[in-house]
């Protein structure tokens, strides 16, 4: 049988299950990648299934995301997450040594491989022929543990692409045609594999600009075939040995098609506050603009810094414009420096930041209130900056460059008439300024087993939750409309992200920018009741941080009734012993509203049976039909508790076996 390469990465890593769309599957999985805005809950939860060393093939912790140290909250988490990475066998990679999805495509990417993070932009690591999945960070520490990643099989979607992008494009640019196209649901459920012959003209960065971003589109992951592209890359960063060709066979097909001419690509834009909300840039400017970044994991090669500082070499930023610079990586800002970008982009005016996420995660560079903000980063969700009435907008390098100059938003194409400004030719280093200070390897088993956890006064133990009830009377304390974001249901940024190991502090920020009313009103729930949110379609989009889950669990949750949800948040919740129910008719939705009490009965036989489950409204007298999409696993583990119950009590069941 022919296969494409989706279909190959999973065939060779298949443990249960058969590769049929929708139907649940088990994949063994080599590698994992952890960050510290979630990594310390990964820890803790190694801790709680007793690890003894990580028994995967490679998995690192990255220090990118809490970077500013305000207090010692963030200085004491990594000194957490540093004990844990010596007594569990993981490498730990150093704050300021760069971003984890450029930092692991660098140094440890292999294709062929299959890897899980606790990031939504795990998927990154498709642009080196590898089946590299986000989930929450229970679902890491699982597979560190050496247990399978559970899944529905997706769709493979097969984007064919053809031609050769434009002078004044980039990757970027692909990526927001197609979220122009599709939206941010286009993806769910799918894999996006590209393909055809305008694969030559990307390079292995470029392609992990447009596998980051398929993230956005809601996709389970991307993929792209382990080629001379990426053999180019894997050589220049002096891991030659690492490559092996991994290729669709020639007559392999795709469940659904799609074709992309490079060559009719123009500057696109995502505007406020949504990465599908794309047009041409000429449709909208001449808009001002205040703030523009550069960096981030969605635009973090060598050549997206480069092709900035080449554009303004010799030129000032536009007055009044913070232009800042955020180097993805400690290798690549050495490559920049040695080709002189540095010093044309500190000439220029760039403010040069620290080597991290920084603002993509609201970690500083927050804009000011209502004013235009142009950054190449993956995200743009309402208050996700750190500015609660942000106006920030997604971007190419070349169209951030062009805002930088001119202090409005710009068509990069109209440089050269206003600057006389040709499309710039990059000479980028053929080798890599390969750079391992900031990396520490696992201990030897032996050593790492004597090992003690060094546990600040901020890190409290995981909450444990009962069991599902079988019957749930509770109010509705929050009803919601489409497209909620992980970032609304518990923000990042400076303010909260410190607390991100404090379980009873972190759930104080739950739903604040919604309802500042939620957590208090929540937690009057939580020891008798429980309570419900109502949602719209495609509820928890964005970030893969589990505690969007674990805090309004903390606070009394125990059903989300929604159109739809995002795939990783819907399984993040049955993760921590939260019923996902969704509405057999979606004009439902609109007939609930705020403390209405909502009763449901019978639920373990109808989970169990896999039907429908009757919701009735005790204040309206209305019912409402629900469903689940819960394999018969989840069903086991939701009525457990959660996971990580449910694991202690099935290796209880094996121990007892074996005695």
């Amino acid at each position: 049988m022919a296969y494409n390469v989706a279909q190959k990465l999973i065939a060779s890593h298949l443990l249960s299950g058969e590769m049929t769309p929708g139907t649940e599957i088990g994949l063994r999985i080599d590698q994992t990648l952890t960050q510290d805005a979630t990594g310390t809950l990964v820890m803790l939860e190694l801790e709680a299934l007793g690890l003894d060393h990580a028994r995967t093939e490679v998995s690192v912790q990255y220090v990118d995301h809490n970077l500013l140290q305000a207090d010692s909250k963030n200085a004491e988490d990594h000194d957490f997450l540093r004990s844990a990475c010596q007594r569990f066998g993981l490498w730990f990679s150093k704050a300021g040594n760069g971003v984890s999805h450029p930092t692991h495509m660098q140094r440890f990417g292999i294709p062929g491989k299959t890897m899980v993070g606790s990031d939504s932009h795990t998927p990154a690591a498709g642009s080196l022929g590898m089946l590299a999945i986000g989930v929450g960070g229970i679902e890491v520490a699982l597979a560190i543990a050496g247990e399978p990643l559970y899944i529905r099989m997706p769709e493979i979607w097969g984007v064919r692409l053809t031609g050769e992008l434009p002078p004044w494009t980039s990757a970027k640019d692909v990526i927001l045609e197609m979220l122009r196209r599709h939206g941010v649901k286009g993806g769910v459920n799918r894999i996006i594999e590209y393909y055809g012959p305008g694969l030559s003209t990307l390079t292995a960065m470029d392609r992990h600009v447009i596998a980051n971003m398929g993230a956005e589109l809601g996709a389970t992951t991307t993929v792209f075939p382990a080629d001379e592209q990426v053999e180019v890359f894997l050589r220049a960063e002096q891991r030659g040995d690492d490559f092996t060709e991994l290729l669709a066979d020639p007559d392999a097909g795709y469940d659904v098609t799609e074709e992309i001419d490079l060559s009719t690509i123009v500057p696109l834009i995502a505007l406020p506050s949504s990465p599908g909300n794309v047009v041409p840039v000429r449709e909208v400017a001449g808009r001002p603009v205040e703030q523009v970044v550069i960096g981030s994991s969605a635009n973090p090669g060598l050549r997206d810094f480069a092709i900035v500082a080449a554009i303004m070499k010799g030129r000032q930023s536009y007055p009044g414009v913070s232009f800042d610079v955020n180097p993805s990586s400690r290798q690549i800002l050495q490559d920049l420096t040695r080709m002189g970008a540095t010093l044309d982009l500190i000439s220029a005016g760039a403010r040069l930041h620290q080597s991290g996420c920084m603002g993509c995660i609201g970690m500083g560079q927050a804009p000011a209130n209502g004013r235009n903000s142009l950054r190449t980063m993956p995200r743009n969700f309402p208050g996700r900056s750190g500015t609660q009435e942000d106006s920030v907008y997604l971007c190419s390098p070349e169209t951030a460059a062009a805002a930088a100059l001119t202090g409005k938003i710009t068509d990069p194409r109209d440089l050269e008439e206003l600057f006389s400004l040709k499309y710039p030719t990059l000479q980028l280093p053929a080798m890599s300024s390969v750079n391992l200070a900031m990396l520490e390897g696992p201990l030897p088993p032996k050593v790492a087993a004597r090992v003690k956890l060094v546990k600040g006064e901020n890190i409290s133990s995981l909450p444990v939750f009962p069991p599902l009830a079988d019957r749930i009377e509770a109010p509705v304390i929050l009803v919601v409309g489409d497209d909620i974001s992980t970032d609304e249901i518990l923000p990042a940024g400076a303010r909260v992200l410190p607390y991100r190991s404090n379980i009873p502090k972190l759930a104080e920020f739950t739903f604040d920018q919604i309802d500042e009313t939620y957590p208090t009103r929540a937690a009057t729930t939580r020891d008798s009741s429980g309570h419900i949110v109502v949602a719209g379609a495609n509820y928890g989009q964005g970030s893969s941080r589990e505690h969007a889950a674990i805090t309004p669990r903390f606070l009394g949750l125990r059903v989300v009734l929604a159109v739809s949800f995002a795939r990783i948040h819907w399984q993040n919740l049955a993760n921590f012993g939260v019923l996902a129910l969704e509405f057999t008719d979606a004009a439902d939705h609109d007939r609930i509203q705020r403390d209405d009490v909502l009763v449901l009965v019978g639920i373990r036989d109808a989970l169990l049976a896999g039907s429908e489950i009757t919701v009735h409204n005790k204040t309206r007298d209305e019912d409402y039909v629900a469903r689940h999409r819960l394999s018969t696993r989840q069903v086991d583990m939701l009525l457990a508790g959660g996971l990580i119950p449910w694991l202690q009590k099935r290796r209880a069941g094996e121990s007892s076996e074996r005695a």
